[in-house]
């Protein structure tokens, strides 16, 4: 049963149904244990009342004997002798019990009460039978208008179970009227504790997807307008190839259309690098991994540019330094923390890496001794399609955009900063495994 209405109700009426049964139950029990009491003190009373009757002849005990009496009174001199009874009844026996007895004679079960005086014995008697009959008639009267009230309060239970989860189903039914486009905030007004959390949570999980949604429309419109301006120059290019009229000229069109194809392909892996960094993507699972190794393995790849530049590169990542992340998306980081060191410092500058651990934290720090960025730029540089416009060498401007991305997955701080090379300092710090 996977409705919560279903099994709210049957909760409630399964509850309800205890409670009419527990109470009927004792009231029942409650209302004989009563009836009866008040029989017994019917009797002593009636017994009590006759402690001082006189003497009734034998033809005027004849006349008021009455067979429809459900009592048997019995009167006995202190001698024995019989003085009255309302009616002959032969089970009954004709010396009495002092006080409350049951007698069992002829089959049947008798309640009697007996009282003595210094003159007589007075003994009134009932049918037991007659006793528990009419007692649980006046039980069954007083339990049935609980019985008869028991479908009237399962029906209200049910039109209060349906009132209390109006408010879920009202829920229920604006989501169910959306569509894929809208994503403002469910209304909150009114409704009951229970349910407000579930709302607020999903109020937020609409903020966040529609978050989602802008930042990939973004996306897809800055990758669409950066890769218009690229794949317009290799058709330029593939032109000027086609009408190139010598061998010089074709060679130098060639040498511009695989460096136009370079760089198409550059923003191409930029942007599947930064795709994947986005919040929302698919991401590998964390796994423990050495940074320092990391480090090493991206900067060895990226020597053989800071040589052809004149760049001196200074690693320093020895120490083993723990780490959990994506080893893809934290080597596309390191590639272009070092990359954009090598390529924005003029010739034969300075780039050094370092590689730390410290109060539970690792730090990695990429110091050059370039240009640096000017403080009111340094966040800005973080966007992407971003470049300076002083800045000459040919880029895709989503490096740092992609530093921020995969350090934002990993709960890790990026920071722009001064470097005591002269240049930018960038440090990364992230927790240590």
């Amino acid at each position: 049963m996977n409705s919560l209405r279903a099994r709210l109700l049957l909760a409630v009426l399964a509850l309800l149904a205890l409670a009419v049964l527990l109470v009927g139950s004792i009231s029942y029990r409650n209302v004989r244990a009563e009836t009866e009491a008040l029989f017994d003190y019917q009797l002593r009373q009636m017994a009590l009342s006759l402690r001082n009757q006189g003497e009734i002849a034998p033809a005027q005990a004849s006349a008021l004997v009455d067979e429809q009496l459900d009592f048997v009174v019995q009167v006995w001199t202190s001698d024995g002798r019989a003085v009255y009874a309302t009616r002959r009844h032969e089970a009954l026996p004709q010396r009495a019990q002092l006080g409350f007895a049951d007698v069992s004679v002829g089959g049947a079960v008798w309640r009697s009460f007996s009282v003595a005086t210094p003159a007589r014995v007075i003994q009134v008697s009932q049918p037991l039978g007659i006793r528990r009959r009419l007692a649980a008639d006046a039980a069954w009267r007083a339990v049935l208008p609980l019985l008869l009230v028991a479908p009237f309060m399962a029906a209200a239970a049910w039109w209060l179970t349906a009132l209390a989860l109006r408010p879920l189903r009202r829920v229920a039914a604006d989501v169910q009227r959306r569509d894929e486009q809208s994503l403002a905030p469910l209304p909150t007004a009114g409704l009951p504790d229970e349910v407000a959390p579930l709302v607020a949570a999903l109020n937020a999980l609409l903020q966040r997807l529609g978050q989602s949604l802008d930042t990939q429309r973004a996306f897809v419109a800055d990758a669409a307008h950066e890769l218009r301006s690229p794949l317009t120059a290799l058709k330029l290019q593939v032109q000027l190839l086609r009408r190139a009229g010598s061998e010089a000229e074709r060679s130098a069109a060639a040498e511009a259309l695989a460096a136009g194809i370079e760089r198409a392909a550059r923003l191409v892996e930029q942007l599947l690098a930064l795709a994947r960094s986005e919040p929302g993507a698919t991401a590998a699972a964390p796994q423990r991994l050495d940074l320092s190794e990391l480090v090493r393995e991206v900067v060895a790849a990226a020597v053989p540019l800071a040589q052809a530049r004149g760049t001196h590169f200074e690693l320093l990542a020895e120490a083993p330094v723990f780490v959990r992340g994506d080893r893809a998306a934290l080597s596309a980081l390191v590639r272009n923390l070092a990359d954009n060191a090598v390529r924005y410092a003029p010739p034969g500058a300075r780039v050094e890496v370092r590689v730390s651990q410290a109060d539970g934290m690792a730090t990695l720090q990429v110091d050059d001794s370039g240009p640096g960025i000017p403080p009111a730029e340094r966040e800005r540089v973080f966007d992407r399609f971003y470049r300076r416009g002083q800045v000459d060498e040919p880029g895709t401007g989503l490096g740092l955009a992609i530093v921020r991305a995969v350090a934002q997955r990993h709960a890790a701080e990026v920071r722009l900063g001064d470097s005591p090379l002269g240049g930018l300092r960038v440090t990364l710090r992230l927790a240590a495994a």
